[in-house]
């Protein structure tokens, strides 16, 4: 289903915005943004990775999941990554099953 077409400029702003909001929300850990609406930070880090590299770029994983994070991965992972629950894990896998509906 496809929308309006968006604004190259608007899209990076809207993206910049979204990363900032996702730094400041260290809360909301990454197996519930999956529970939830079936991606996660490093679901974007790899998108920013692959649509870096399909513009001829050589942004590998690691660096895009700086740029989300704004911290080495493992960083942010020690300092605010939870344990996930056995729920929070199955609404997970609920929630990526939906992903190969569209995809």
């Amino acid at each position: 289903m496809a929308g309006p077409l968006i604004n190259d400029a608007a899209a990076a702003t809207a993206f910049r915005r979204l990363v900032a909001h996702l730094q400041h929300r260290t809360d909301a850990q990454n197996v519930d943004l999956m529970g939830l609406a079936g991606f996660c930070r490093n679901c974007l880090a790899d998108w920013l990775a692959e649509a870096d590299q399909a513009q001829g770029g050589a942004m590998d994983r690691e660096t895009a999941r700086e740029a989300i994070y704004g911290m080495p991965y493992s960083q942010w992972k020690s300092a605010h990554q939870a344990e996930a629950t056995p729920e929070q894990l199955q609404r997970m896998q609920e929630s990526v099953a939906k992903n190969k509906e569209t995809h």
